[in-house]
Formats: C-alpha cells, structure tokens, sequence
C-alpha cells in the first residue's frame, strides 16, 4: 500500500506517516540490537514497577480520604 493509502485507511494525515516513517528508519538498527533491547527491557520494567508502586500509593491515598469524608 502507498503511504496515501494507508493514510486514509486509517484516517491520518500524510505528514504525520511521514515523520514516524522517519523515526523508524533513524532508530530502526536500534530496534535489533540485542544489547540494545535488553536494556530497554530492564529499563521498562524498572518502570513498570515505580508506576505500579505509585498507583498503590494512590489506591491508598484516596481510601483514606473516602474514609475521611464519611
């Protein structure tokens, strides 16, 4: 498919399709390195845990103040 095709498949403009061909491209060898994507696994999950820590805290946070308000 053209880029104009997929474009209005998906209801984007082109120069959007563009631009994110371009990232592609400049980071693709990136995207293959095994080294590479070891570390963006850990770095991911050592994400993925703060996120998950901090929602806990926000879970217990707003019990609390439900509990304050009634």
């Amino acid at each position: 498919m053209t880029i104009e095709q997929i474009c209005k498949k998906y209801e984007l403009h082109p120069t959007q399709a563009n631009l994110w061909e371009k990232e592609f491209l400049a980071n693709a060898p990136m995207l293959f390195d095994k080294e590479n994507t070891a570390s963006l696994e850990e770095d991911n999950d050592k994400k993925m845990q703060e996120l998950y820590g901090l929602i806990g805290q926000l879970k217990v946070e707003n019990d609390f103040l439900k509990k304050k308000l009634k």
